[in-house]
């Protein structure tokens, strides 16, 4: 089956692209309006983008009428901190998806602690495992309201019960126990379920053909 992307309703471009693009990590985003009130709100159109500088990409959808809040906030002030959810985190994480007015801190609506970030103005949420603090690199809007942003990571924060070895930056991923966004309406992943491939080398992959083929 063929899907013509141009000519479907986008609430069924929608429909294939979060059906078949996942897990996607969760960005639970945070922002500072230009008044000063803080926004939280997940979005799991995101992913990193590179390590040198580090980069993350957010795709934002659009709001009913306008720029959602949070896409609003980074556009007006260029920063914006993305942290992750935990299993621990899920239930917190669903409630700061309501569509409350510009004026509502959902942090404060989902019983979550603000903590201050170092670099930029909006705070982390205190119970995520990691955080994010970033500044707009460029912004580009692809879609009546819809806003795609590239921001660098200028601080990482990640939980101390977590880290293997600080020198060496390890960390024990799956300790971290990230839920990931699913299809449709509500479900989510757990990342318990792994396995684990190597990566294939390419004089190895030479050597190991040559010695395969007959004399």
């Amino acid at each position: 089956m063929i899907f013509d992307m141009e000519t479907l309703e986008a609430q069924n471009r929608y429909k294939i692209l979060t059906a078949t693009v996942t897990p996607r990590p969760i960005a639970w985003i945070t922002t500072l309006s230009a008044s000063g009130v803080i926004n939280a709100a997940p979005f799991s159109f995101f992913n990193v983008m590179g390590h040198e500088p580090p980069t993350v990409a957010i795709g934002l959808l659009a709001g009913s009428e306008r720029f959602k809040d949070t896409a609003a906030n980074i556009l007006d002030t260029g920063e914006f901190v993305v942290n992750l959810v935990g299993e621990a985190n899920a239930e917190a994480m669903n409630i700061t998806c309501i569509d409350a007015p510009p004026e509502i801190d959902e942090l404060t609506l989902a019983g979550l602690t603000p903590a201050a970030s170092q670099s930029v103005r909006p705070p982390c949420i205190a119970e995520s495992p990691v955080s994010f603090e970033c500044r707009v690199l460029t912004s580009l809007v692809t879609g009546p309201r819809q806003t795609a942003v590239i921001g660098r990571v200028v601080r990482a924060h990640v939980d101390d019960t977590v880290i293997l070895d600080k020198e060496r930056c390890h960390i024990d991923t799956q300790a971290l126990r990230l839920i990931a966004r699913m299809h449709g309406s509500g479900w989510y992943a757990r990342s318990t379920d792994l396995f684990q491939i190597d990566r294939p080398n390419w004089a190895a992959w030479q050597e190991k053909n040559v010695r395969a083929k007959p004399a």
